[in-house]
């Protein structure tokens, strides 16, 4: 590498040094500082160590927090990412009409959490929402969506459906990328339909697959507008996206907020590490 190159290696580096500064690991820092205070708003601040890491331990409402959040994780692994990478198995099957359906998967993505938790809160209405009307003029008595038994899945539903298409793009991405010889040399063995799919496309996109259920664990953790808007965590439906926002934001306990901040990083890093041992398996290269 010449001297000269680092000049612009740095020029380009440095813009995203700075926004990855500002925008990343000062919040961070900042959130392990106020973590050690007790704060009531901006002005009162009063420093307590390690107390607020006890109270976390001894916290039920954490705790059902974070259960929901499995539990929503779990349907946002199985089926956002069983749906995406099955549209994406489907899509690539076929020869014309792949960037139509791209674009039509990926579609929702596009849209905001809040615009999608709305379009759920009109779907969900008892009295006028789409779903009863259909029951009722099937005959049939009319369903609560929100109730404590069904909230949360309720809400499981919006997550999952808005970001299908991100996952289906980046799989039928992956697939494009298998030479086209593979699939010949599989035909040539007789290995074609579904054979084909579970014997050599899934274990050459594994690597994907992995980095997929990686981003969909993370991002579970940070589910919030669909809770808020729909239930706003109510109902037995308390993520810790919604939690972490009533301590710190409505009872303006920054200090136990961040406190929370920092459980949620360590846990989604500890998941993630967890589902790359678990998915540690050789891989097929190409």
């Amino acid at each position: 590498m010449m001297k000269g190159d680092r000049k612009y290696i740095l020029m380009f580096l440095l813009p995203a040094a700075a926004f990855m500064s500002i925008f990343l690991y000062y919040p961070f820092l900042k959130s392990l500082y106020l973590s050690f205070y007790r704060t009531k708003g901006f002005l009162s601040k009063k420093f307590v160590g390690f107390d607020n890491y006890v109270r976390l331990f001894s916290d039920e409402k954490l705790g059902a927090a974070t259960l929901n959040t499995l539990e929503i994780m779990f349907f946002v692994v199985v089926f956002q990412v069983g749906i995406a990478l099955f549209l994406a198995v489907l899509v690539d099957n076929i020869k014309w009409g792949k960037g139509f359906f791209r674009m039509v998967f990926f579609f929702p993505v596009v849209i905001s959490g809040t615009a999608v938790s709305l379009l759920f809160v009109l779907l969900y209405n008892y009295e006028f929402g789409l779903l009863n009307s259909l029951i009722g003029n099937l005959g049939l008595e009319k369903i609560y969506w929100l109730s404590e038994s069904m909230a949360l899945k309720a809400v499981a539903i919006p997550t999952v459906w808005h970001y299908v298409g991100f996952y289906f793009v980046l799989f039928l991405t992956a697939m494009s990328k298998i030479p086209s010889d593979f699939y010949e040399a599989a035909k040539l063995e007789g290995i074609t339909g579904v054979k084909k799919t579970f014997l050599l496309t899934i274990p050459l996109i594994m690597s994907d697959i992995k980095v997929v259920i990686t981003l969909a664990i993370t991002g579970t953790l940070k589910v919030f507008e669909f809770v808020y808007v729909l239930t706003r965590g109510q109902n037995d439906t308390e993520v810790l996206g919604t939690y972490m926002f009533k301590k710190a934001i409505v009872d303006q306990n920054f200090g136990y907020g961040s406190t929370i901040a920092l459980y949620i990083v360590v846990f989604g890093v500890l998941l993630a590490v967890l589902a790359n041992r678990l998915l540690k398996k050789e891989e097929i290269t190409y």
